[in-house]
């Protein structure tokens, strides 16, 4: 099987690739962490593909069940075809709904399971999962069957940190952080993601994103995702590159910064800030 490298548009780092491979040849789910926007979730599409894997995508919220990855009772239906006198009502195999673990375990060749953004669901969620992940395989209750994995599958989970893990679910994975990239990486991802782009719009791009992340008391910085949107904005804007200059040192809110700042009280702090900043000049 073909290890994980960057690809033409995934430009990850060689710890990353480091990680992926070992968590693959150790058969251990991948715990990647980072903050929201570094690329987790585009890279379980990445390594399925360089692995030559289809992907199963299970993505968490915060009223997922760990159970509703294995499968789900639909007493509901059976109920109703009780009253109507429908004959599957007498096998309860029919009622019983396979979940995405359920899938991956059933498939006729090894798969990549994503479980997207673990820490969403409650604590108990990833210690509920431990035994099936482990064992790969799990007992049905309702039909008093096994079901067991016919290949191990390769496993990607995502967290964006916004709740502590239990430590026996970190001890079962092999983990990686997503550091956010710097700015020579974050040129390589741009340049594969936009290599028509004019290099002084970039340059100057970079500059502006750079510092905004700088800046104290932000409640969300711009990722990764963030600045390929506002560069793409800025192409298709054509904006001049004057636009995101400034001549003095001076904080001002940049053009189209609805694709960078996420939210009212990071577009109020810009505003105080660049209204001191004329205050002060």
């Amino acid at each position: 099987m073909a290890g994980f490298k960057s690809t033409e548009k995934y430009i990850a780092s060689r710890d990353l690739e480091v990680a992926v491979n070992a968590a693959v040849t150790l058969q251990r789910p991948l715990l990647v962490k980072g903050e929201p926007g570094t690329g987790k979730t585009v890279l379980a599409h990445e390594v399925a593909g360089a692995l030559g894997m289809n992907l199963i995508e299970w993505h968490v919220k915060s009223t997922t069940k760990a159970q509703q990855g294995l499968y789900e009772y639909d007493a509901v239906s059976r109920l109703r075809d009780g009253q109507l006198g429908d004959e599957r009502v007498h096998d309860i195999a029919n009622y019983i709904v396979p979940g995405k673990l359920w899938e991956a375990f059933e498939a006729d060749k090894p798969v990549l399971v994503l479980i997207d953004e673990v820490d969403k669901a409650d604590i108990e969620f990833p210690n509920d999962l431990l035994l099936e992940l482990d064992k790969m395989q799990f007992f049905v209750y309702e039909t008093r069957k096994t079901i067991a994995a016919r290949h191990r599958p390769v496993v990607i989970i995502t967290s964006n940190n916004e709740k502590e893990l239990p430590d026996a679910f970190l001890r079962r994975c092999f983990f990686h952080y997503i550091r956010f990239p710097d700015r020579e990486t974050m040129e390589k991802i741009v340049q594969a993601h936009y290599p028509d782009i004019r290099k002084d719009l970039a340059r100057e791009a970079m500059n502006v994103f750079f510092q905004i992340r700088e800046v104290p008391g932000l409640k969300k910085k711009p990722a990764t995702s963030e600045l390929l949107d506002w560069l793409k904005l800025l192409m298709v804007e054509d904006l001049p590159v004057e636009a995101l200059r400034s001549n003095e040192k001076q904080v001002v809110i940049p053009p189209l910064h609805g694709a960078l700042l996420k939210n009212e009280q990071d577009v109020h702090l810009f505003e105080r800030l660049a209204f001191l900043a004329r205050r002060g000049s």
